[in-house]
């Protein structure tokens, strides 16, 4: 499947409706080789219980029924053991030391895994969207926790440029560009007294 920033779940996918809130799910396409990172996800909370439900609506037709989740508890403050979800029940193992922060690991039984990095819910839609298309590409070698370096460093570079700018424009920077906007500075002329050339 290819990079989906937006999936609406009240749209009929394999048959099935879904009738949650919007998913927000950007997956590699199919068939690629091997990487880090399947896709990304971006939930609308930090409540796993609430948010696993639509995710896995989603992820069943395509991957197989999931079954497990392991997941780190560092950025989920609660930590079921068990989600209900479409008839079944996912089990959910937490762990710290092992598991990446960013990252959710879901297992389909007898299907296989896929690594999902977490984008925080509060991101700002560009910084979700980067992060999305750089966890679904299928070139793509670095780990979730890389990736939210990556976007706090892009983040921290467009702060510093928007700064820079609002400073520069501040001023009168980008009006100095358009010569109709530049004030006209008055010509002043001075006469110069003649002096003698040579002897």
């Amino acid at each position: 499947m290819t990079a989906a920033v937006s999936l609406t779940p009240t749209a009929e996918a394999d048959g099935r409706v879904f009738s949650s809130t919007s998913l927000r799910l950007s997956l590699a396409p199919v068939g690629t080789a091997p990487v880090l990172l399947d896709g990304a996800w971006w939930p609308h909370s930090r409540d796993l219980g609430a948010e696993l439900p639509s995710l896995t609506a989603v992820l069943d037709p395509l991957w197989g029924r999931i079954t497990r989740v392991a997941a780190n508890p560092t950025h989920w403050p609660v930590a079921p053991c068990k989600v209900s979800v479409a008839g079944h029940v996912v089990k959910v193992g937490w762990f710290l030391a092992e598991q990446d922060p960013h990252e959710l690991l879901l297992l389909s039984y007898r299907m296989g895994r896929w690594n999902l990095l977490v984008v925080p819910p509060r991101t700002t839609p560009a910084s979700a969207a980067w992060l999305m298309a750089a966890a679904s590409d299928p070139l793509g070698t670095s780990t979730a926790s890389r990736l939210m370096e990556e976007a706090a460093s892009l983040r921290t570079v467009s702060e510093t440029d928007g700064a820079v700018e609002a400073a520069w424009d501040s001023e009168g920077g980008h009006e100095a560009r358009d010569p109709a906007a530049r004030p006209r500075i008055p010509t002043v002329t001075a006469a110069m007294p003649h002096q003698p050339m040579g002897r």
